[in-house]
């Protein structure tokens, strides 16, 4: 056994877990079909500083980790120096053991930096030195960063205001990997938010489309739409605290638009009614263009009203919501297949009690046109780790076809989270080897084998026919 934490059988338990990663699952191609990686930092090629900017600079889960240890904001978004930023969350690591963030920092340094010594606040200095000696080299590029963890196909996500210049040069340059977008237009659905009319005044510049009528409203994102899939946009995303559907007439939210463009006080009820209508007419319209829809659902965002207003969002004061699912969810899915209308169609859920009702309303449309046509998506924020990942697979397995599966994704601002895809594949293949040590399955390592490289890539690069 090695001496180090991180080994080549970390996770794997037994021969038939090792056998499966190693010989079926560690070499294959990344596709991380969603991410929140700046396509910027991608067409530039940027190279990084320090490991401080790439590493905790805008990493919300180490912040969450370092408030909660007691550590001053002036070390985490504030103005200290990037090695005192370093010093104290390597002083804060420690403390994060059974944590994901303590499997993923050393799963992080072993395979981008080579470095398995435990990151402690002891170790720290050193390691911030050979880590900063590194990533600050152009063989640590961004491009280079993807090209390191085997990424075939990353696809990041824009507003329907984006003008994907980057994606426009990335595309034009030689960089083998694919880079794409995922359209996500939510600021154009949440009409009660702050700030929604001047987002409409952008989109009206953008898309050369005067927003007086819901109907403008339409013809100004269904525009957008067409701009995006021009430029090789395949996928839409959505994050939702649950899905939205209420009986309306156009006449309803023609009214209930207008009114809100002169300003005006809305009710939940009127609310509701126009979030329902928009968002039936974007995965209608997706369902036209052929996209890919997914529902990011069950956020409960900016919890801490005084540090959201100091910081503002995603900076770390988000939770897990218990909002009602079930029956929104069936009723939109619904409206959308009785018209031949459901696009494929990935959902995720962030609260774990949801999980089986998830994985039993993609059944229910899965009509047998497209090879696990409506996914439950893979373990998501709060559930991407350990016990949230085993609890996700098993609840598809149980209720559904796992052999179907499509994968995991990052859904991550950093460059250096890729190795969470390692993580999902040794959790995957542990689950199945134990089952296979147990008798619980037969070991036809073959059949279960290709099944393993199927969730790992195959299906996904299938079911987005990249």
């Amino acid at each position: 056994m090695s001496k180090h934490f991180i080994h080549d059988n970390f996770l794997l338990e037994n021969k038939y877990a090792e056998e499966l990663y190693h010989n079926y699952s560690k070499n294959q191609p990344i596709i991380d079909y969603h991410n929140h990686l700046s396509p910027q930092l991608i067409a530039e090629n940027h190279v990084f500083e320090n490991i401080t900017k790439v590493w905790i600079n805008g990493d919300h889960y180490k912040w969450r980790a370092m408030r909660t240890l007691g550590i001053n904001e002036q070390f985490i978004t504030g103005n200290a120096t990037d090695r005192e930023k370093f010093q104290q969350w390597g002083k804060t690591v420690p403390y994060t053991m059974r944590n994901p963030l303590y499997h993923w920092t050393h799963l992080e340094l072993a395979r981008y930096f080579d470095i398995y010594e435990l990151l402690n606040e002891k170790t720290a200095n050193a390691i911030y030195d050979v880590a900063t000696e590194k990533i600050k080299t152009n063989a640590f590029s961004t491009q280079n960063l993807l090209r390191k963890v085997n990424a075939e196909f990353v696809c990041t996500t824009e507003d329907p205001i984006d003008n994907l210049k980057y994606h426009k040069q990335i595309a034009k340059s030689n960089f083998e990997i694919k880079v794409s977008t995922a359209f996500r237009p939510d600021k154009a659905i949440l009409i009660s938010n702050e700030g929604y009319n001047d987002y409409l005044d952008t989109l009206a510049t953008v898309s050369g489309i005067e927003i007086n009528s819901y109907t403008n409203l339409c013809e100004a994102l269904l525009k957008r739409m067409h701009y995006f899939n021009e430029n090789g946009c395949r996928l839409s995303d959505h994050g939702l605290e649950h899905i939205y559907f209420e009986n309306f007439t156009e006449n309803e939210i023609d009214s209930i638009f207008k009114r809100k463009r002169q300003n005006g006080v809305l009710n939940q009820e009127e609310i509701l009614k126009f979030q329902s209508a928009i968002l039936l007419f974007l995965s209608e319209s997706y369902h036209e263009l052929g996209w890919v829809q997914q529902f990011h659902l069950g956020a409960l965002r900016n919890n801490n009203a005084r540090m959201h207003h100091i910081l503002g969002p995603d900076t770390g004061w988000d939770s897990i919501g218990d909002y009602a699912q079930a029956q929104k969810l069936s009723a939109f899915l619904n409206a959308l297949d009785s018209n031949d209308k459901l696009t494929k169609t990935i959902i995720y859920n962030l609260n774990p009690s949801d999980n089986e009702v998830m994985a039993t309303m993609i059944g229910n449309f899965n009509d047998g046109s497209i090879k696990g046509k409506v996914q439950f998506g893979s373990g998501w924020w709060f559930l991407d780790q350990k016990d949230g990942m085993t609890k996700q697979l098993n609840a598809l397995s149980n209720m559904g076809l796992i052999s179907c599966f499509i994968g995991m994704l990052t859904d991550s601002r950093s460059f250096l989270s890729f190795p969470r895809h390692e993580y999902f594949r040794r959790i995957l293949c542990n689950l199945l080897g134990d089952e296979i040590q147990r008798g619980e399955l037969p070991n036809e390592m073959e059949w279960i084998g290709k099944m393993v490289a199927d969730i790992s890539y195959h299906n996904a690069k299938e079911y987005f026919n990249f």
